[in-house]
């Protein structure tokens, strides 16, 4: 006779994942565990504190536990931030240890990487684990890589979000590049698609998407209208997004430069929105400036989605997401001249990017089917935890 807690270990999937916001692989975990709980699974998701993708979570379906839990980030590697990451892992194996045996899941999903815990837990409880990577670092030094990909060896099997993640994990220990199956991301398009500008009159309005960070290059955003405008070109941007806490001082740099050009007119800050779409929608071309690595790039997939021309940075993952969309352009990184310039040239043949346009979209939400990937995870869930 089955017991009523192995009923329960049969039945229950506990995803881990690093903070309770509503971005890019955030967004993507809700996808997954849309997906586990359309298969049949009770879904437990474990997050370090509150945030707005609690209120999604409930909302598909899912159970919410907020437990602490140490997130590598850069700050470990100074002395006050690795007695704070000593400090959290304690408390991390200690309450993530009870919610184990308390929900006695049939796996463990990590949602990432940087919370290497889960896995450690997981192995110390008998219990299989599925790394879900999304991160593809490849311009940090080969010792950090290697010191990132080693928890995953403590995985039973993982999942990248592209070929390029899969490339920085080969580049540490190929063995673990060989059982890292590619799942594309699943990335929803909007629920209706604002037709675009058969004619750009006296101006061109940008849109970026994301958080506003260094990395992400949102000041060669703002370089680029400042160029553009040199050039005779009206253009505005939207910025949808904010800043990572601690990184307030950048938002307020991108502030001081937007006055100092004399940009107040033309540059908007929206903060972070729960649904891009209309901002997306009343814009003509998508900008995805980075850079530095990226792992994939789900915002210029949600360009081509909405129906918009988007201009991503030559590099990394972007390369891998824009790749074979006749709408789509990539540019050097780091160069508001060569943003400039692709925004210039797709001004200019802006027919044929209106053009282009539906036989982008139909390729992208074919690429990304969200219906697809729930069907994909599901099936790498049921195959490792042995379920018929």
């Amino acid at each position: 006779m089955t017991t009523p807690s192995r009923r329960r270990q049969n039945a229950t999937i506990l995803v881990a994942h690093p903070s309770a916001e509503l971005y890019g692989s955030d967004r993507v975990m809700l996808e997954s565990v849309s997906g586990l709980i359309d298969d049949g699974w009770e879904v437990v998701v474990t997050v370090p504190g509150d945030g707005p993708l609690l209120s999604a979570l409930r909302a598909r379906g899912a159970r919410v536990e907020i437990c602490e839990s140490p997130v590598l980030r850069k700050s470990v590697l100074r002395p006050l931030g690795m007695l704070r990451f000593l400090r959290t892992t304690a408390a991390g194996t200690v309450h993530g240890s009870a919610l184990i045996r308390r929900e006695r899941p049939a796996l463990v999903y990590v949602n990432t990487i940087t919370i290497p815990l889960w896995a450690v837990l997981a192995r110390a409880h008998r219990i299989p684990a599925l790394t879900h990577v999304h991160e593809g670092e490849a311009s940090a030094s080969a010792l950090m890589r290697r010191v990132l990909a080693l928890p995953l060896f403590l995985s039973s099997a993982l999942v990248a979000n592209s070929r390029f993640s899969v490339g920085v994990i080969d580049s540490s220990f190929r063995a673990l590049a060989r059982r890292t199956e590619v799942v594309y991301n699943a990335v929803p398009g909007p629920p209706e698609r604002q037709p675009i500008r058969r004619e750009l009159a006296d101006s061109v309005h940008l849109t970026y998407i994301g958080r506003l960070s260094p990395r992400k290059g949102v000041d060669i955003a703002i370089d680029a209208v400042a160029e553009l405008r040199s050039r005779g070109v009206h253009a505005e941007l939207d910025l949808v997004g904010s800043v990572f806490p601690g990184y307030e001082w950048y938002e307020s740099e991108l502030r001081e430069q937007v006055a100092g050009a004399d940009l107040g007119s033309r540059v908007t800050f929206h903060g972070f929105q729960p649904s891009v779409w209309e901002l997306v929608g009343s814009g003509d071309i998508v900008v995805v400036p980075s850079r530095v690595d990226e792992p994939f790039g789900n915002t210029a997939v949600e360009a081509i989605l909405a129906g918009r021309p988007v201009i991503a940075s030559a590099t990394s993952g972007l390369l891998e997401a824009t790749a074979g969309y006749r709408t789509a352009t990539t540019v050097t990184p780091g160069s508001s001249d060569a943003l400039a310039d692709a925004l210039q040239h797709t001004i200019a043949s802006w027919s044929e990017h209106t053009e282009a346009v539906h036989g982008d979209t139909v390729a992208a939400e074919e690429r990304h089917s969200v219906d697809g990937y729930r069907r994909r995870i599901a099936g790498i869930v049921r195959r490792l935890t042995g379920r018929a």
